[in-house]
């Protein structure tokens, strides 16, 4: 079976939702790098549908059509590899921060890519992929419980991008420390290199003038 593999890339920040559709073929793979700090809930949210020629339009995909989702932390480690149904959604926590690669492709068996689909896809980060409703009705909390539930999380989560964004500052900082120093070393090099050229040409120079009788 033929795949063909698109990426497109998104930084995401926290506590926000990525809500989107694209279009692939029967047998393409997308994938999607987002940048998550660690310990940190994803859910995704998705709905696939198939190009009807009759009518010109996607319509809903038939029963037997599947999505597989395929989740990569940043040390390439597989978090998530699960086929799903035509609709509904993933989850899982991030344990290492960085970018994580998202890959979504169809359960199709086909040699080559016969149909297209638009994938509508919702990604939900941090407090909003928290269900409030249900944790509401299984604690029993009150109006004010819940707020506050909300207020601590959002704090939590707060901390949690300032810590990789620190992180990734410093990771920024030591990256350009080290172009800087191979930088220098390079110039020393050249200025080297260029020192016992002349030297070189000038001790040349010399001979072939004496050679010559010229001085």
């Amino acid at each position: 079976m033929e795949t063909h593999v698109s990426y497109f890339i998104f930084v995401l920040s926290i506590c926000l939702t990525n809500a989107l559709y694209f279009h692939i073929g029967e047998t393409e793979k997308k994938c999607f790098i987002e940048e998550i700090p660690d310990e940190t809930m994803v859910v995704g949210h998705y709905k696939v549908e198939v190009f009807d020629k009759n009518t010109n339009n996607y319509v809903p995909s038939v029963p037997g059509w599947g999505m597989h989702v395929e989740i990569q932390d940043p040390d390439d480690k597989v978090v998530l590899s699960r086929t799903y149904a035509a609709e509904g959604r993933f989850t899982f926590t991030s344990h290492t921060a960085g970018e994580h690669i998202i890959c979504l492709h169809s359960n199709s068996s086909a040699w080559f890519a016969s149909g297209q689909l638009r994938v509508h896809l919702d990604i939900q980060v941090g407090e909003h992929a928290v269900d409030y409703a249900q944790i509401q009705a299984k604690d029993k909390l009150s109006e004010l419980q819940l707020r506050i539930r909300q207020l601590l999380d959002q704090v939590e989560q707060i901390t949690k991008e300032q810590n990789y964004q620190r992180y990734r500052e410093e990771r920024f900082r030591q990256t350009s420390e080290s172009t800087n120093q191979r930088v220098l070393w390079w110039s020393i090099a050249q200025t080297l290199i260029l020192l016992v050229t002349g030297f070189w040409q000038m001790k040349h120079l010399k001979s072939f003038f004496e050679a010559k009788k010229l001085v």
